[in-house]
């Protein structure tokens, strides 16, 4: 029995021994995970040391650099030259977010199946078909011509491969633990990865195809009717309305009619090899940013604030240092995977930036001359395409993928409107093809002293569009829609494009001086919330649909109103939780439900609404039944019509929902036609709001506090992994929605919260979700969290000098080039 006992106890060691070193799936073997010596245990890490002072070896190095840490992480650099600087730059943002910047370089690149296998090949196969790798190739081409450019480029990617050369197994991040795999080399293009990741992020969505699908079905009479090109109920531009443009228009190009791309349309084919439909746009979650002058500041000086509204999530989207050379000494956020701050401050001027959401992503019909794909038509000619091979490694696979993808002059024919079942046969047309340096806008932004070195410096810039607030101390506010903007006839890319038409082609571009700009504008403020860029007097095309105007009414009415402002007044805006949609629309519903029966259950959730101050704020019923009713209510209106067919058709936008609620309440689209009753605006308002009810009881039980606001709406922010739980953000407790300044949804929201108050000693408040380090052991992954969720800013500290004292400096990190101590 004792012998049994002993061969049973080895046969059991010997096959965990084999369990915990063997994979499991796209997760590594167990045992090396789960090493005291080089697994997960040796990723936690205390608190600095405020005495902590390191030495570390640098062999690239110019000279010698120094780092100060302040107690919630943050470095501050301090170098003589600027290769140095990013070098350092790239050293410490690799030291706290490597694993970040491996994936999302991974992702833009069309690589992470080479680390998680099959799962993500056909996110993989979007990136490549997409002409990602193009994008970045030819961005790194321009970046690389430039001796400014190609200095950061360099300085940053010798920094961040300093921090992996030195790294042993035990010190990888824990993702590469749990994954299985190795950091690589950084390398200048991955750069341009992540610059070509953010234009995918702001600038790579379309919705001509499903306008398209509008048009067929409905022609341009309706479509005119339900799909203007501005808003019908209200808006508040960018650029103030009566905004004189003093400059020479160039020619705009002649419009083409809608139909000639739309006749073709099958809704019947689809190639065998087609991927899913990409992430289509969303409505009405942004960012904001504003300036006010120095007659509305209580300094005497302009105050800036930016609040950019992006996915939520763990490590943040932005990276916070300090920058400081001799020609430069710059505060903010940075991009980690990029050099220099994107948003911030020096000692002279302040930037913010929001997205324009121009429409620079347009697709063509292509007519290819038969199935090889040589030859396209375009010109009245047969035009060679180019093609490119892609190659992707699969995790676990012996071979990888091959795929070929066909290039014309508008760009890699790779989406389909199912009109052949062999291949795709619609272009991409993208700001994230074209060729520029926009790294230089930061970069000159980043030494900027005034209103002219501003202008300049966004000369530079190509996309994706940005809104670009500014103020210096010279007491100038102003605000610039900026970007490369194509040169279009107006509608231009609201539907689907002829490819075979050089009429159809983008037509140049816009001059960048006679981009959209406002400098010291009457009202005192400038700002950006999203909205339409200007009022339809601008001679120029830009795009057709911005997000609502709700946030940008509430952010002017109170600037409008501010007087003798602080940087804590801009801090409250930030986090204003009025519904301005509310406001709007609900009087309208309740005079509704005023003449409907209902149950007592009913009726009180009616005098919730009836009594409700429109605030969003955390605890409120009222908000949840508002905000389940209201989609609910305008899909009632739109889906009998719009989600009826086998291909996916635009809705209606909220302004024109709105409109449509408020001045024609006996419209024709209220009746449901696939019911024999005709059903009217009362009908469809009380039956979505009993709906709105039941859905809430379903998922929250019957009407109580279970129903309050941060509860239904159940904000998280998770790890980038998605997967990974116990590395996600605990449950938040916030208000906000889509329709408030404070615009936070389940996952997304203001990524990063910045007020400037300039003036010749500036002092800037900021603050993100999360914390600096990028690793869940790390007493700064969460450090943030609390104050961010509390709608708090930190004051940000600015330093003059590396050994400058200041009681909230903890450690110090120096960087020496050994070679300069050897004789």
């Amino acid at each position: 029995m004792k012998f049994v006992r002993a061969i049973f106890s080895i046969a059991l060691t010997i096959g965990l021994v084999y369990v915990l070193n063997r994979p499991l799936g796209p997760a590594p073997a167990l045992g090396p995970f789960l090493s005291p010596f080089t697994g997960f245990w040796q990723n936690g890490e205390a608190p600095s040391n405020p005495m902590g002072n390191q030495v570390l070896k640098a062999n690239s190095l110019k000279d010698e650099v120094v780092i100060r840490f302040d107690d919630t992480g943050v470095p501050h650099i301090f170098a003589k030259n600027d290769f140095d600087l990013f070098y350092a730059q790239g050293y410490i943002t690799a030291k706290d977010r490597l694993w970040q910047m491996d994936l999302q370089t991974r992702a833009a690149a069309g690589r992470l199946s080479e680390i998680l296998g099959r799962a993500t090949l056909e996110l993989d196969q979007q990136s490549r078909r997409l002409g990602m790798g193009y994008g970045a190739e030819a961005n790194l081409k321009m970046a690389m011509s430039d001796p400014r450019s190609r200095e950061a480029l360099l300085g940053y990617t010798a920094g961040v491969n300093a921090y992996i050369n030195q790294l042993d197994v035990k010190d990888y991040p824990v993702e590469f633990k749990l994954l299985g795999y190795k950091p690589e080399a950084w390398q200048p293009i991955n750069t341009m990865y992540m610059l070509e990741q953010m234009t995918l992020t702001l600038a790579g969505r379309s919705n001509e195809l499903n306008m398209t699908n509008v048009l067929k079905k409905y022609g341009k009479e309706i479509v005119d009717q339900l799909f203007p090109d501005y808003p019908m109920l209200r808006e508040s531009p960018i650029i103030p309305e009566g905004t004189k443009w003093d400059f020479k228009q160039l020619p705009v190009p002649v419009k083409i009619p809608e139909m000639k791309a739309a006749e073709h349309l099958s809704f019947l084919k689809k190639p065998k090899n087609a991927l899913g439909e990409r992430e289509p746009k969303f409505e009405g979650l942004g960012s904001n940013n504003w300036a006010i002058g120095s007659e509305k500041s209580i300094t005497g000086y302009p105050i800036l604030a930016n609040d950019p509204h992006l996915d939520l999530s763990l490590p943040s989207i932005w990276y916070q240092t300090q920058l400081h050379a001799p020609d430069v000494n710059v505060c903010g956020v940075s991009l980690p995977g990029i050099p220099g701050i994107i948003i911030g401050f020096n000692q002279n001027v302040a930037w913010g930036v929001t997205n324009v959401d121009a429409d620079v992503f347009d697709l063509y019909k292509i007519k290819f001359k038969d199935d090889t794909r040589n030859f396209y038509r375009h010109d009245n000619q047969w035009k060679p395409t180019r093609k490119r091979t892609e190659v992707i490694y699969v995790k676990g696979e012996k071979e990888p993928i091959r795929e070929e993808v066909v290039y014309t002059h508008h760009g890699p024919v790779t989406d389909t409107d199912y009109s052949s079942e062999k291949y795709p046969t619609l272009a991409v047309k993208w700001i994230g093809h074209e060729p520029g340096n926009s790294f230089l806008t930061f970069y000159e932004l980043n030494k900027s002293r005034n209103y002219d070195d501003y202008r300049k410096a966004l000369t530079h810039y190509v996309g994706p569009a940005q809104n670009f607030v500014f103020a210096d101390n010279n007491k100038n506010i102003a605000i610039t829609v900026n970007g490369k903007l194509p040169l279009k006839y107006r509608e231009q890319g609201k539907f689907l494009l002829d490819g075979t038409d050089p009429a159809e082609d983008w037509q140049g571009w816009i001059p960048a001086d006679q981009n959209p700009y406002v400098k010291n504008p009457p009202r005192g403020f400038v700002s950006s919330a999203n909205q339409s860029s200007t009022d339809q007097t601008y001679p120029y095309y830009i795009n057709w649909s911005f997000s609502p105007s709700e946030r940008a009414l509430r952010i002017n009415e109170r600037l409008a109103a501010m007087s003798s402002a602080n940087a804590d007044s801009l801090r409250l805006l930030q986090n204003d939780n009025f519904s301005v949609l509310a406001k709007t629309i609900l009087p309208k519903l309740l005079s509704i439900l005023d003449k409907t029966a209902l149950t007592p259950t009913q009726k009180a959730a009616q005098i919730t609404l009836a009594n409700w101050n429109y605030q969003n704020s955390p605890e409120s019923v009222a908000t949840s039944i508002f905000e389940e009713w209201y989609p609910m209510l305008g899909r009632a209106i739109w889906d009998d019509e719009f989600d009826s067919t086998p291909v996916a058709m635009e809705y209606p936008s909220r302004d024109r929902t709105l409109y449509l609620l408020l001045k024609q309440p006996n419209e024709k689209w209220f009746d449901n036609v696939n019911t024999p009753a005709k059903e009217t605006l009362p009908d469809i308002v009380s039956a979505s709001f009993k709906a709105a009810l039941d859905t809430l009881a379903a998922h929250h039980g019957p009407m109580s506090d279970s129903w309050q606001w941060y509860k239904v709406k159940a904000t998280e922010i998770r790890h980038l992994s998605r997967s990974l739980k116990p590395f996600n953000a605990p449950p938040i407790k916030t208000g906000g929605a889509s329709s408030a300044v404070n615009a936070i949804s389940k996952r997304k929201g203001p990524s990063w919260r910045m007020v400037v108050e300039l003036g010749p000693s500036p002092k800037a408040y900021g603050i993100y979700p999360g914390g600096q380090s990028g690793n869940p052991g790390s007493p700064y992954y969460l450090n943030l969290l609390k104050k961010w969720e509390n709608g708090e800013l930190n004051e940000l500290l600015y330093l003059s000098s590396p050994d400058q004292e200041n009681p909230r400096l903890t450690s110090r990190i120096t960087l020496q080039n050994p070679k300069m101590f050897t004789k």
